[in-house]
């Protein structure tokens, strides 16, 4: 039996639907994190925190004697994408959407909240509500908060939903979890100079010829491979669009992508080598953007889901590769919580994430609000 009452779930899918009609992306959660905030206050927290990281909100539930610090995290950020859907909650906001699921992630944590009205036995238990982690910034951000430390959890769970897996299904792998990833934007600057005189300036179009070869050739490997690498070019410019002008200016987009942070080291130091051949006598600069570390899930928090999830008959799947996107809760796995991220099938035939037309599926909600109660129960009662 579902922990909480179909009243409940009803009450939280009406909240899904209101925040899936008001989407803010990264860095812009205000509107979202207080409507959280006060969600969190009504539910009777034992203290809240505000602002963290940016508009991060985080929530406390504490037990009545000493014990774990278990976080369970979701996300506040919606995506710049239009949303193509007739559903009468559709956003209403041009151009952006939750098209990746976190408006259910964030009602799953509520319904966990519901769920906690009655305390932990022992231990505390805290849900975050992280601002930006689809630019890879809102988890260090919230780590980087003078307040984390006294929220630093010993263990740490989310989950993402899983288009193209069996509704509910329990995905669970050990170790690399999610792939580091980030942009590697490179600005190159020359000389321009007359069409019919070329050789008057310097123009970076060999150099971008070149590296449009070469860095994509950086990949190697399959996902499921130890030594899994990746680089796509994203985006490319030169110049002007003009025909009088041999350019001076030029960029190139690429996103470099590795099983783990140890081989996304080697992948970045490969790829600045080629930049550095290929230059000549260039300006060049280097940005990175959207820096995601991998996700090592803890063998240890893996399996203690695992339990979970067969005591609860849940169905499982042992996944035998990571994920290829990333996500930025590898970040609390790095600051030294035992983490792990669970992958929960929203359905074999749902569109994908950040597809225009993708929506969390509903039914969903009991299936991962019974997975993370009964969590907190296995680590703040077994104890």
């Amino acid at each position: 039996m579902p922990v909480l009452s179909q009243d409940q779930l009803s009450q939280l899918t009406a909240l899904r639907h209101a925040l899936h009609r008001r989407p803010e992306i990264s860095g812009e959660e205000a509107e979202t994190a207080e409507v959280i905030a006060d969600e969190l206050t009504n539910l009777g927290a034992d203290r809240i925190w505000r602002g963290l990281g940016g508009h991060g909100v985080a929530a406390e539930f504490t037990g009545a004697s000493d014990g774990p610090t278990v976080l369970l995290r979701c996300e506040l950020d919606g995506l710049p994408i239009r949303e193509i859907s007739d559903l009468p909650y559709r956003s209403e906001v041009e151009g952006k959407g939750h098209l990746c699921g976190h408006d259910g992630h964030m009602v799953s944590m509520l319904g966990v909240a519901m769920y906690l009205a009655r305390r932990p036995a022992c231990g505390r238990v805290i849900l975050l509500f992280q601002p930006a982690e689809e630019t890879g910034a809102g988890a260090q951000a919230v780590i980087d908060d003078p307040r984390w430390a006294e929220i630093k959890p010993d263990f740490a769970f989310a989950y993402h939903n899983l288009p193209g897996r069996p509704l509910g299904e329990i995905g669970l792998r050990s170790g690399p979890g999610n792939c580091a990833s980030r942009g590697m934007q490179i600005l190159f600057e020359g000389r321009s100079s007359h069409a019919a005189a070329p050789q008057d300036g310097l123009s970076p179009a060999a150099a971008m010829a070149t590296l449009m070869e070469a860095l994509p050739a950086l990949g190697s490997g399959q996902i499921g491979d130890e030594g899994f690498a990746l680089s796509t070019l994203t985006h490319a410019k030169l110049g002007e669009p003009t025909f009088g002008i041999a350019p001076a200016d030029g960029e190139l987009r690429v996103t470099l992508r590795a099983v783990t942070n140890d081989r996304m080291e080697r992948l970045m130091a490969k790829a600045q080598a080629l930049v550095s051949e290929a230059r000549g006598d260039l300006k060049v600069q280097l940005h990175w953007h959207d820096v995601f570390r991998a996700v090592i899930n803890n063998a240890d928090a893996v399996q203690i889901a695992r339990d979970v999830a067969q005591a609860l008959g849940h169905e499982t799947h042992e996944m035998t590769a990571p994920m290829p996107w990333s996500e930025d809760f590898g970040r609390f796995a790095d600051d030294g919580a035992s983490a792990a991220m669970l992958y929960v099938g929203s359905g074999v035939n749902q569109p994908q994430l950040h597809n225009p037309d993708y929506d969390f599926p509903d039914a969903l909600l009991p299936v991962v609000i019974d997975q993370f109660c009964a969590i907190v129960d296995w680590l703040t009662v077994r104890r």
